[in-house]
């Protein structure tokens, strides 16, 4: 699908109502953001992004209501993703819409969010019955939190990112993300997960870094894939995965993770804030 077919509904007076419709799905393409960082069509990495609906809801054949979560994984390699707002829009409108079986709900769920991000998408479906989807738990690593830095940046500087001596293999993590969404300015919220092997990263550096994020406006994974990029580039890790697990709005949240060496983090878990 053409990522440009008409406005994008971020940012825009919203009307609720009407019954399902695919056509509320709305496509942004991921190579002008990687154009910004330089990037042509092959990259440097691979991976997915992580979504988890938690407000989905539809009708069965009787009219009563039916929930679920909804977790979907979008290939990196994918030509767009679907514009969060819209995600939303259409996740709402199968509320209103009955449908005979949770299998139908999940098959047009699929072929929908795999027609607008140009390819396939996995899709499943956890009943309410379950509770809790998702076991929550801290990301795996050492956090950096902790370090008494002094910080003065505010927009992202991987000048501040520095590596040396022998090579080490280490997690490291911080809670402390914070950057903004480029149409409406509202702060998203996340916890950052490194995982590399090479040259040792200053750890005071990289949280600094990582805090310089506060300021900037990007969706939650051009900034990951700005990550992974400039610690790439600036430490020169010989295996480097970058994972982000940010905070829900709108009822979803969106996790990226990009690797030159892994095909998927460890296991899908939720950090406790989310």
């Amino acid at each position: 699908m053409t990522a440009s077919l008409r406005p994008s509904p971020l940012g825009r007076p919203t009307t609720y109502g009407g019954g399902y419709d695919p056509t509320l799905l709305h496509p942004v393409a991921r190579a002008p953001q990687r154009a910004a960082l330089g990037l042509g069509a092959a990259v440097p990495f691979s991976g997915a992004d992580l979504w988890t609906a938690y407000e989905l809801a539809w009708l069965n054949a009787r009219g009563k209501p039916e929930v679920a979560v909804g977790m979907f994984r979008v290939p990196a390699e994918s030509p767009n993703v679907v514009e969060s707002k819209s995600a939303k829009l259409y996740l709402n409108a199968f509320s209103e819409t009955r449908f005979t079986a949770a299998a139908e709900v999940e098959h047009l769920l699929r072929a929908d969010l795999g027609r607008v991000c140009g390819a396939p998408v996995t899709v499943a479906l956890v009943g309410a019955e379950a509770r809790r989807p998702l076991p929550a738990a801290a990301l795996d690593g050492d956090s950096i939190d902790h370090l008494e830095v002094e910080i003065d940046r505010y927009s992202p500087a991987p000048h501040l990112l520095a590596a040396a001596g022998a090579a080490v293999e280490e997690t490291l993590v911080s809670d402390l993300f914070k950057s903004n969404c480029p149409v409406t300015g509202q702060p998203d919220w996340g916890s950052v997960q490194i995982r590399y092997r090479g040259p040792q990263i200053d750890r005071a550096g990289l949280l600094r870094y990582l805090v310089s994020f506060r300021g900037h406006a990007g969706f939650h994974e051009h900034c990951v894939e700005q990550m992974f990029l400039e610690i790439l580039q600036r430490c020169g890790p010989e295996r480097l995965s970058v994972y982000a697990r940010f905070l829900r709005r709108g009822g979803i949240d969106i996790n990226p993770f990009r690797s030159n060496w892994e095909a998927a983090p460890a296991a899908n878990v939720r950090t406790g804030r989310q």
